[in-house]
């Protein structure tokens, strides 16, 4: 999967080390072993993992890498971070940025913590709250898939963007967001990032916000 995975982050503008190469197989190992035991993910292989989860991440790290081309460090918090594909493949291809895994199940926050040890990242950590109950800090950046409707996460995720912050959502379809919702959180829609997975023949769509100065 070595050269599969840096051809696919090649195309997105990344260019991977042997290192980090190594880490995200060393992760999907890692997801392979718990994946039944804590749900983790319902692929049959542990090539799967690269196509369907690890891939999403890169593909949300290489427009993170856009956004911070002038930036030496920055903040990330991977909203229900759950297995922390989005997260912990950013944190292994952007050892500059701070990364934050957001997560409120407490047996999933204890295997990301495994796994950050197990790889020995040093700038992840593992914040173990329920969105809309407390909060987990101001971002440069924030990402979240899979944890809901777009216009109900909204809420949730805005107060943890700095001012000028951007918050990436992963969509399987360009979906219109409520102009007065954004209004009312100080949010503006940029344009969608499009993309596509390693054997697949659909666009996803990551959508854009930003929080107003």
């Amino acid at each position: 999967m070595h050269s599969k995975t840096a051809d696919f982050a090649a195309k997105l503008g990344l260019v991977l080390t042997q290192t980090q190469l190594d880490l995200l197989a060393q992760y999907a190992e890692l997801v392979w072993q718990k994946k039944d035991f804590l749900n983790l993910t319902s692929v049959g292989d542990k090539e799967e993992i690269f196509t369907r989860h690890i891939c999403d991440g890169l593909a949300g790290a290489a427009f993170i890498a856009k956004n911070a081309a002038q930036t030496d460090g920055f903040s990330l918090a991977d909203m229900g971070s759950g297995a922390g594909y989005i997260g912990l493949s950013a944190a292994v291809v952007l050892p500059q940025a701070k990364v934050s895994l957001v997560e409120s199940l407490e047996k999933r926050c204890s295997f990301l913590n495994w796994v950050v040890l197990k790889l020995g990242l040093k700038n992840v950590s593992v914040i173990c709250v329920r969105l809309g109950q407390k909060s987990a800090g101001a971002f440069d950046f924030v990402t979240e898939r899979a944890m809901g409707q777009l216009n109900d996460i909204l809420p949730m995720v805005a107060p943890a963007l700095k001012a000028g912050g951007i918050f990436a959502a992963y969509q399987s379809a360009q979906t219109p967001t409520e102009a007065a919702l954004l209004h009312r959180l100080g949010l503006t829609a940029l344009p969608f990032e499009t993309y596509r997975l390693p054997q697949e023949d659909k666009d996803r769509f990551l959508a854009v916000f930003k929080k107003q100065q």
